[in-house]
């Protein structure tokens, strides 16, 4: 086996680099260094990369890729998962087509309203629409006038449903009064808006009042239409009230 041993190594011109025209074999234990970069231009098979190492990449092309642990990206065009995707901030369709196959299960723990007493015959339920659309309570004192309605999206021509199940407390004297009625004093609190007071619109009748029955059970719905205008401008929104009739437990 011969050796050559020189420092550098340059073309016969002295301009350029040299060619390796049977390759070259690099012994193991030995590595390559220097702040120049390393260009390969090749249609054959990339070599293997093994080990631990931090990557840093700006585009990463291939037919097919598989990851064991957290996978976070951004700007895609499809994702394909043969799992459960998890989108931890909501999911926000901004066009085109959504489809939904197989079956759909939604569970929440956590979506109840909030009633705080402000004055003797009214009382103040608080429907935060940012825990879910749909609301339980138990009403056993008072009567219940004014709703909010928060956090719902100030989307153009959109219609945002609520519905409120209220349960009639043991002596049926939880109940709106003719004058108040459910619905007929409101106020809401779109998502990035101050808030205003508004009525709902009712089918037939005046009001949407209360069973006075012990322990019935109201369903009542709330609609907002939201047509794109000023979104802090209440005659911008429409909201409409309406209630089933009164289901008796037991």
């Amino acid at each position: 086996m011969s050796e050559i041993r020189v420092n550098k190594l340059i073309d016969e011109a002295g301009t350029g680099s040299v060619e390796l025209t049977q390759g070259a074999t690099l012994p193991s234990g030995k590595t390559i260094s220097g702040a120049g970069t390393i260009a390969v231009n090749s249609s054959g098979t990339a070599a293997g990369l093994s080990g631990t190492p931090d990557i840093t990449i700006r585009n990463l092309v291939g037919a097919a890729a598989t990851f064991t642990g957290v996978l976070t990206y951004e700007d895609v065009t499809n994702i394909d998962s043969v799992g459960v995707i998890t989108a931890r901030s909501g999911i926000n369709v901004t066009g085109g087509n959504t489809t939904v196959k197989g079956a759909v299960e939604t569970v929440n723990t956590g979506a109840y309203a909030t009633g705080a007493i402000s004055g003797v015959t009214t009382g103040i339920l608080t429907l935060d629409t940012a825990t879910g659309t749909v609301f339980t309570h138990d009403l056993q004192s008072g009567a219940v006038g004014l709703v909010s309605i928060t956090n719902f999206p100030a989307s153009a021509n959109s219609f945002h449903t609520v519905t409120l199940l209220l349960n009639q407390n043991s002596a049926g004297t939880a109940n709106t009064t003719a004058v108040l009625g459910i619905g007929t004093q409101m106020t809401l609190t779109p998502t990035g808006v101050a808030g205003f007071s508004t009525a709902a619109l009712v089918g037939s009748g005046t009001t949407v009042l209360l069973s006075t029955t012990a322990e019935d059970i109201d369903i009542v719905s709330f609609g907002i239409h939201y047509n794109g205008g000023t979104n802090t401008t209440a005659t911008n929104y429409k909201t409409f009230v309406t209630k089933n009739g009164d289901f008796r437990l037991g």
